[in-house]
């Protein structure tokens, strides 16, 4: 799967933004240069569980199947002891996915495969190099004065790209699951396990994104509280979350894609993606099949 066919176009834009600034491809050599990334993954082998067929296989299972869908490496998948529900993927040249105890308590299966596909989404569109970087430079560490007073514009920079980055994965769990999926996970982490979340209205709770859209643009001062109150986030709101994702799988786009992981082989003339034989159309390019 291309990521040109579900990245979300705030992402792109983002991502454009981010790599036009004067010194950040140096800065990422730089990263590579001083061995961040073989601390970070030596720390994580050191401290959990790496899952395997014969490593708490139950788990395990549930991720290459994910990755055979998007067309994507398998990357390591660790399983850390943490009651706080997260999921993170890490590296570049040895990529690893680690999920936490309390993610995998919290979820039914469904549901975790929608957080391992958003950590594949992260893959498959290439931002888990430049979320590497962003994790050192969020934490503080000024790439030994490289950055200097330029850390601070980057630093929110930076979050800003990642935030449309997460919009992006979350259509990738989309695609995997379903919007309803991806909306009932976010439900999960923000109102707590299934036994309390499992009634939501998922519709209801999209419209708080609206409302909050309006707090937002009442005026300058508003949107300059609106925007200081997120700055500073790696995640947009949840609510906006789950308002995206579910316009989003109203979409003829969403739907094309959904059809295609089930196509039977047959290639598009034209642009040559996987197609469905009962197309009368390419649904990617509108060449007639």
């Amino acid at each position: 799967m291309n990521p040109s066919e579900f990245i979300h176009p705030e992402d792109a834009a983002a991502l454009r933004q981010l790599e036009s600034i004067p010194g950040f491809p140096t800065l990422v050599k730089k990263f590579y240069a001083m061995g961040f990334e073989k601390l970070q993954y030596g720390m994580n082998m050191a401290s959990n569980i790496r899952l395997s067929n014969s490593q708490l296989p139950e788990i395990y299972k549930r991720l290459p199947p994910i990755c055979e869908k998007l067309g994507i490496a398998e990357p390591e998948f660790y399983l850390a002891m943490n009651p706080n529900p997260n999921a993170y993927t890490f590296g570049d040249t040895k990529i690893f996915i680690t999920v936490t105890s309390g993610l995998v308590e919290m979820l039914n299966e469904e549901e975790l495969d929608a957080v391992l596909a958003h950590e594949c989404g992260h893959i498959l569109c290439r931002h888990v190099l430049y979320h590497s970087v962003a994790n050192y430079i969020l934490s503080g560490m000024d790439m030994s004065g490289l950055l200097g007073t330029f850390s601070v514009p980057l630093r929110f920079s930076i979050l800003y790209w990642q935030r449309k980055s997460e919009l992006s994965c979350d259509r990738a769990g989309a695609i995997i699951t379903s919007p309803q999926t991806v909306a009932y996970v976010m439900a999960r982490l923000a109102g707590g396990p299934q036994g309390i979340t499992k009634d939501v209205n998922l519709k209801e709770w999209a419209k708080q994104a609206d409302a909050y859209e309006e707090i937002r643009n009442d005026g300058l001062w508003n949107k300059t509280l609106q925007t200081y109150a997120i700055m500073a986030q790696d995640h947009p709101f949840a609510a906006v979350r789950v308002r995206e994702i579910l316009k989003w799988g109203q979409t003829p786009q969403y739907t094309a894609i959904k059809d295609g992981l089930g196509a039977t082989g047959t290639q598009c003339p034209s642009c040559h993606k996987v197609i469905n034989s009962n197309w009368k159309f390419c649904r990617y390019c509108g060449h007639k099949i």
